[in-house]
């Protein structure tokens, strides 16, 4: 008899399995939410304490921060104390020299006296006496000496402590008052000259135009007397790095100007520059009493200024230095009538019509010269002879002032750079080497270190331009496996470059004095506008202007790295001594008064120095 299944048995078992499978879906469900509850409670734990670390971390942080500037306005400010009192010590011993020094003066004086006539007077029976009167004398004068050289010590010594405090307070971000900018000052009083003597009065009632009211009455300060019909006579006092009186010859000047040479060697871009009225000395101080290039010799070279001595003393130092390493390149420019133009460039093509440059500023904000011609030069008698081979190319002018006026802005460019002149050349070599070795059976990475390489067959392929290229189905290995090192960064490398700016300002004058009408005046007026042009440049980075107007004249928009930028900027003043000149010599030392107020940035080296070890 056949078995019979009820279906609806079936159903209810198979209900029965879901219902039991649903319920231990629904237990693993709630098994994982309570999971997923104890993750967030232990990442919410996680959170808090990870917020509550930062926290104390970041106020650690700052009290060590504020601790450690408190700490340092600390020993600033008891270095500014320490200074402080060592230039007071030093006045008072300065003061006390002064007085000493005129004492032991007089006192000499009066012992000459006295021997002199006891020299007339006495026998030879009294000959021990005046020995011994000579002798005292001798003392006293050995004495002052002695006093003389401490003076000079102390001197230094104040000048040196000055400059670390200097470094010091730039390096702290500090700026005190009475702290002088990156910009240095020095001012020179030229001596008499045959044209001073010309009276400003035929009746005599106004004082003679020749009478000296300008001198230096110490190392770093000038004093002008203002002498006004009237009125009493009221002295002016101005203070600079260093000040060179009449008697100071063109080595002194160079003397303290010297250092900058080394500076630009290890790496700082350096500028000098002479500012003055016409016929203050600014051609002598930089260029020396002769100009023309058949007179540059070793008979000259007392006279010669800044410029012929800076190059001497420039190659003198690559001289220290292996060979092949330091190239120099000299440009010359002017700045006429607010056009600058390539002297080079006039004198290869013996024209100016086309040698007008244009001032632009790169990527990187800094100006530059476009198409500006640069002559390689190997020592300093070939870059007086390219100098002096462009000075009659450089505008002049007679006046009533000077009978050889300058009527533009001479600007000496020497630039040092890094890389050896026959660099391409060796990676010329060095490529057709790698090529030839890359061909023979070795299949090898080649080096300039590596014993296998073949010189022999890589100096007749030097026509190849591409340093080092190689093609993706070359065979050879990756030069990381390589037993020697790649050759790429030793050649590939792009240069390091120093500049040494050489400038010789066309002198400010007032148009009434110097006579001139016409185009010469067209030309008083282009000086005088980019001279105050360059005023206005200082007066804005002493006041720390927003804007700066360099644009507002060629002169500064060319010396705008040196006047606002890193480098290391010297402004030798050169002022005339005379009542004639009196209110063009105090517009020259206020425009170094306002220039030592600038606050520039320190003065940086590039990455990589030029000073060869």
């Amino acid at each position: 008899m056949p078995l019979f299944i009820n279906r609806d048995q079936i159903f209810a078992h198979q209900v029965h399995l879901l219902e039991h499978k649903l319920r231990s879906k629904e237990e693993r469900i709630l098994e994982l939410e309570t999971e997923n509850a104890i993750l967030h409670l232990r990442l919410s734990e996680c959170l808090g304490k990870l917020r509550r670390d930062h926290e104390e971390e970041t106020l650690n942080q700052h009290q060590h921060q504020s601790n450690a500037q408190k700490m340092t306005q600390l020993s600033l400010a008891k270095l500014l104390a320490e200074v402080q009192a060592v230039k007071q010590d030093l006045s008072e011993l300065f003061a006390v020299y002064f007085s000493f020094s005129s004492e032991l003066e007089e006192q000499s004086k009066q012992l000459l006296d006295k021997v002199e006539q006891a020299s007339c007077s006495l026998n030879g029976h009294r000959g021990d006496e005046v020995q011994n009167l000579q002798a005292d004398v001798a003392a006293l004068e050995r004495s002052l000496e002695e006093e003389r050289e401490r003076c000079r010590a102390e001197r230094q010594r104040r000048k040196a402590l000055h400059n670390a405090l200097v470094v010091t307070t730039r390096f702290l971000k500090t700026s005190p008052k009475e702290l002088r900018g990156n910009i240095r000052v020095h001012c020179r009083v030229r001596p008499l000259l045959p044209f001073d003597y010309v009276p400003s009065s035929t009746s005599g009632s106004r004082p003679m135009s020749s009478e000296e009211v300008v001198s230096a009455i110490s190392s770093d300060t000038v004093m002008v007397n203002c002498i006004k019909t009237g009125t009493p006579v009221q002295n002016k006092m101005f203070e600079f790095e260093r000040v060179y009186g009449p008697e100071d010859s063109q080595e002194a000047v160079f003397q303290e100007v010297k250092p900058l040479l080394t500076s630009l060697m290890d790496g700082y871009n350096v500028c000098i520059m002479a500012y003055g009225q016409t016929g203050s000395g600014k051609t002598h101080t930089m260029m020396g009493s002769q100009l023309l290039e058949e007179h540059w010799g070793p008979q000259q070279e007392a006279q010669q200024g800044i410029i012929p001595k800076a190059a001497a003393e420039l190659f003198r130092l690559i001289s220290e230095k292996p060979a092949e390493t330091l190239t120099v390149e000299v440009s010359v420019m002017e700045v006429y009538n607010n056009e600058v133009l390539d002297l080079l460039a006039r004198d290869a093509q013996g024209s100016g019509a086309d040698q007008r440059r244009e001032v632009i500023t790169n990527s990187a904000g800094t100006s530059q010269v476009t198409s500006l011609t640069h002559e390689p030069v190997h020592n300093a008698s070939e870059v007086m002879q390219v100098i002096g081979s462009v000075l009659k190319l450089r505008a002049h002018c007679p006046t009533l002032v000077h009978a050889d006026s300058s009527r533009s802005h001479l600007i000496v460019t020497l630039t040092v750079s890094s890389k050896s002149p026959n660099a391409l050349a060796l990676a010329r070599r060095l490529q057709s080497a790698k090529k030839a070795m890359q061909r023979s059976a070795q299949k090898e990475w080649w080096s300039p270190g590596c014993r296998r390489a073949n010189p022999g067959g890589a100096a007749h392929r030097s026509s190849n331009d591409h340093l080092f290229a190689s093609t993706p189905s070359s065979p050879c290995r990756s030069p990381s496996h390589s037993p020697c090192p790649s050759p790429r960064p030793s050649v590939s490398q792009a240069p390091f470059r120093t500049k040494l700016q050489l400038v010789d300002l066309a002198g400010s004058e007032c148009v009434g004095m110097s006579g001139v009408s016409g185009a010469a005046l067209w030309e008083v007026s282009c000086i005088n506008r980019s001279l105050s042009a360059l005023s206005d440049v200082l007066g804005a980075l002493a006041e720390q202007r927003p804007h700066v107007p360099y644009r507002n004249s060629k002169l500064t928009h060319v010396l705008q790295d040196a006047i606002g930028g890193d480098a290391k900027l010297l402004v030798m003043l050169c002022v005339s001594p005379t009542q004639r000149f009196v209110t063009e010599s105090l517009q020259s030392l206020g425009f170094g008064a306002r220039a030592r107020q600038v606050q520039k940035e320190l003065p940086r080296r590039k990455n990589n120095t030029l000073k060869v070890k």
